[in-house]
């Protein structure tokens, strides 16, 4: 539990980032209304870099977070589904992600390469609802993942 001396500690354990960073901030707007129901991937085609992401909100994309360019994937979620896992890896850009879902399916995008990292909660009840991080021209460099309680029981 959090207290008043490890409330610092605590505020930044929620909000670790992976990769080495660099270069623009991105944050996806909170969406207080609707859980995520899909993600949107983009995979450079020379280094397998992953350029952006993309999450989906209720029935509607937010913006395209990271560099321009490259081959979209999709993830939709089925309805009452949430993502509360995610494992990827990195190498001075982001090359890899495996969204794991509390249904038991998962959705992998680029390649596995470099230094692997794996996020999830604090709490079993929490599921992803935000991603924020930086990037460069060829793809992102650093992620996080906002974790929060289900907003809609549709």
């Amino acid at each position: 539990p959090c207290g008043l001396f490890s409330l610092p500690t605590c505020f930044f354990h929620h909000l670790e980032i992976y990769g080495l960073g660099g270069g623009r901030y991105f944050s996806t707007t909170p969406d207080y209304d609707n859980d995520v129901t899909g993600i949107r991937v983009s995979v450079g085609p020379v280094f397998g870099l992953i350029k952006s992401i993309q999450l989906r909100y209720g029935s509607s994309w937010s913006k395209s977070l990271g560099a321009q360019g490259g081959k979209i994937q999709e993830f939709l979620l089925q309805p009452g589904e949430h993502i509360i896992a995610v494992h990827g890896s990195y190498r001075g850009y982001l090359r890899y992600l495996v969204v794991y879902t509390d249904q038991g399916r998962s959705a992998a995008f680029g390649r596995e390469e470099g230094n692997s990292f794996s996020a999830s909660p604090d709490q079993p009840w929490k599921v992803l609802t935000g991603i924020f991080g930086h990037h460069k021209l060829l793809g992102i460099t650093s992620i996080g993942f906002r974790w929060a309680s289900i907003q809609s029981f549709g």
